[in-house]
């Protein structure tokens, strides 16, 4: 996007010179361990573990902490924080981060609030095909150098563009995103094959949030890895997987997700070279030891925010599995908007339901998004051309769904088949109509409050009784 010029005249304020944490002994070969997270999605417990590890390690040799991206939704802790985000920033700071990419759920709650968790972070946020001249964020550098004990290491950020059919945009909600401008990975790594010779750097890493491997329309850190072999690194978030492979010459690692365990890649340079790694994924989960200052903040913001999200306002009649959810889902938004039928996306459900109480905690954990409610009203024949022309997948509620052969047949819930002229009003999340827009009216009637605060109020006031032994609402078109 900045035009690499304006980047190679400002180059000394693009280097930051880290706290030397170890003084290496004069030598041409130099030790360097990465310990690395992705998609860590609000989850707090473990940073204090992190942190122990961390410090442990600074005694012993040179370090950088960072983050592959997606920091944020899938914690209510974090998310519904008066400050959204706040407590992630706030226990990266305190861990020592250095450096994130930025991940498609950075955007999720929105601009204002990115800038002021941005402005709030002492790590650097990188990002190379994203422009947000025309946005309050402040614009990320598209690459840092980190100077630390004589070595000089150089990370490129990128992030995955597949969020919506015919636009270039990240997965996230499009209009969250609407001053923010992004290019295709692929269309931007050209510029920056030389950014190490440039730098004069001794490692050059791509710290992304591509995903492992591209369905051949998007860049991946697989296809990257081969067609940029100028990297000694790559370093990824976005596909919830371990990755510990050799693509082309390059290492490419990722740490599954859920801060369940955190990424450590050892490294010898020498002359500008990787002479040899080693990749270890450690367990937070069984790792024994922790930093207790860390605990407390974590501790303190846990019991802040119990007050609220544990109030109990209903009763779960057995576990549900996330596509159970997803049945009680549709048939919340339906009985809150009092539509006859609603749609829900299946990745808009991001947790299944314990047996027993329920409380607003586990709705934002199921619900993490903050989405708006809105109602269509559509005909039969307008939900055809939706489910046929989206090809994705949806719980539903209100109709009864089915494809036989090439036709969708929709009846209502006495099974009457209802001809494609009749009209419906239809209850969705806003994200849905947002991505695909082609298949909805252009004016919805807007509801004041979110999809999560529908299902809230659901179960204070009109059922609070979730029992689903059969999940039989899920369609998508063959």
């Amino acid at each position: 996007m900045k035009k690499l010029l304006l980047l190679y005249i400002l180059a000394s304020t693009l280097i930051s010179c880290k706290e030397i944490r170890y003084n290496t002994p004069p030598s041409d070969s130099y030790n360097l361990t990465i310990f690395f997270v992705n998609d860590h999605h609000g989850q707090l417990e473990n940073f204090s573990k992190i942190k122990y590890i961390v410090d442990q390690a600074e005694q012993e040799t040179n370090v950088i902490v960072a983050s592959a991206g997606d920091m944020f939704s899938g914690n209510p802790v974090v998310d519904q924080y008066p400050e959204k985000g706040y407590p992630m920033i706030d226990l990266m700071n305190k861990v020592g981060f250095d450096i994130s990419v930025i991940g498609n759920h950075e955007f999720d709650y929105g601009e204002q609030e990115l800038m002021e968790r941005m402005e709030d972070s002492e790590f650097h946020w990188i990002c190379a095909n994203v422009d947000m001249s025309s946005s309050v964020i402040p614009e990320p550098l598209e690459y840092v150098t980190i100077s630390i004990d004589s070595l000089d290491v150089t990370f490129l950020g990128l992030i995955e563009t597949g969020g919506k059919p015919g636009e270039i945009i990240p997965a996230t909600h499009p209009l969250k995103i609407e001053n923010i401008l992004f290019e295709k990975a692929e269309n931007v790594i050209s510029k920056y094959k030389n950014i190490k010779e440039q730098q004069e750097a001794d490692l050059y890493i791509a710290l992304t949030h591509l995903g492992q491997s591209g369905s051949g329309t998007f860049l991946s850190d697989f296809q990257l890895a081969e067609q940029m072999p100028e990297l000694d690194l790559i370093i990824g978030g976005h596909s919830h997987r371990k990755i510990d492979t050799v693509i082309n010459n390059v290492p490419v690692f990722s740490a599954i997700s859920y801060l369940n365990y955190l990424g450590k890649i050892e490294l010898e340079v020498k002359n500008k070279e990787v002479k040899s790694f080693e990749f270890e994924l450690i367990d937070l989960n069984a790792y024994p030891d922790f930093d207790a200052e860390t605990k407390t903040l974590i501790d303190n913001y846990n019991n802040e925010m119990a007050i609220v999200l544990d109030e109990v306002i209903g009763n779960s009649l057995q576990y549900h599995p996330k596509n159970a959810v997803g049945c009680f889902y549709t048939d919340a938004i339906q009985g809150r908007l009092s539509v006859d039928a609603s749609f829900q996306n299946t990745g808009g459900v991001r947790n299944s339901l314990d047996e027993g109480e329920i409380t607003k905690r586990e709705v934002y954990e199921f619900d993490p998004f903050m989405n708006g409610t809105v109602i269509y009203n559509m005909s039969v024949s307008d939900i055809k051309n939706f489910l046929i022309g989206t090809g994705s997948g949806f719980y539903y509620a209100g109709i009864q769904l089915e494809q036989v052969d090439s036709e969708i047949v929709v009846k209502d819930t006495n099974g009457n088949i209802l001809e494609d002229n009749t009209n419906l009003t239809i209850g969705i999340n806003d994200y849905i109509p947002a991505v695909h827009d082609a298949y909805f009216p252009v004016n919805g009637d807007i509801q004041p409050f979110t999809t999560a605060e529908a299902i809230i109020y659901y179960l204070q006031t009109i059922n609070d009784q979730v029992n689903y032994p059969e999940a039989n609402c899920y369609f998508r078109y063959q």
